[in-house]
């Protein structure tokens, strides 16, 4: 894991939307761009909410079977020392590794609360969250595959190893930012160059939009901007 961005350099990314942000990301021809992002199956429940950005915490769960034995799974708080050994800001991402991913939620009130106290801003699971509306008024992200009524027989399989959430491989420590359109995993050698990158195709993506709400807009106008935008 890279060193964390400066304060500067991570409110400078912090700030972008995520569609800019993935735009300036491909700049840069990291990987594909049908790669380093979340797919459909995850949804931002709170979209109203500014964007989100920290560093990954990963876990695996499983909740949708009972235990064998006795009527519950043994409680661990040893992630919450894991967690706290990483970067701040924090997101919490929770894969659910269930034959039923989603049955049962491990984010409620109380872990959303938790999970505040331990510098965390957001949760992102292929599973389900509940307690919505405690979340939203403390205005702490979700990024959730569903919602739940329970938490079932959720119970922590797995801390810090890779996990997989919506077709993105996240690994602890990789900087994530999601907002209404999705998340995302931002490449930690180039974080500090996509700011100014973003500002860029910004101001020429507004010069073009400029262009179409014109009197003088023409096809003519339009295709010799573009041309200019791709020379």
């Amino acid at each position: 894991m890279n060193a964390p961005l400066t304060p500067e350099q991570f409110e400078s990314l912090h700030r972008l939307d995520a569609c800019t942000l993935a735009n300036a990301i491909e700049t840069f021809h990291e990987h594909l761009r049908n790669e380093g992002f979340v797919d459909h199956t995850v949804h931002c429940l709170f979209p109203q909410l500014q964007p989100m950005a920290g560093y990954a915490t990963t876990i695996k769960i499983r909740g949708s079977a009972p235990p064998s034995a006795d009527h519950l799974y043994a409680d661990r708080t040893d992630w919450w020392d894991y967690i706290i050994s990483l970067p701040e800001p924090r997101v919490v991402v929770v894969q659910d590794v269930a034959t039923r991913p989603g049955l049962g939620s491990l984010v409620g009130a109380v872990h959303m609360n938790i999970f505040r106290a331990l510098h965390c801003v957001g949760v992102v699971t292929n599973g389900s969250v509940r307690d919505i509306p405690a979340s939203e008024s403390a205005g702490f992200h979700l990024f959730a595959g569903g919602v739940a009524v329970s938490h079932a027989y959720v119970h922590i399989v797995e801390i810090g190893a890779p996990v997989e959430i919506g077709g993105l491989k996240i690994q602890s420590g990789d900087l994530l930012h999601g907002d209404l359109h999705g998340v995302q995993c931002v490449p930690s050698d180039i974080a500090a160059r996509i700011p100014p990158v973003a500002a860029q195709i910004a101001a020429r993506e507004q010069a073009l939009i400029a262009l179409c709400r014109s009197p003088e807009f023409s096809l003519e106008k339009l295709r010799a901007a573009v041309t200019r935008e791709r020379s």
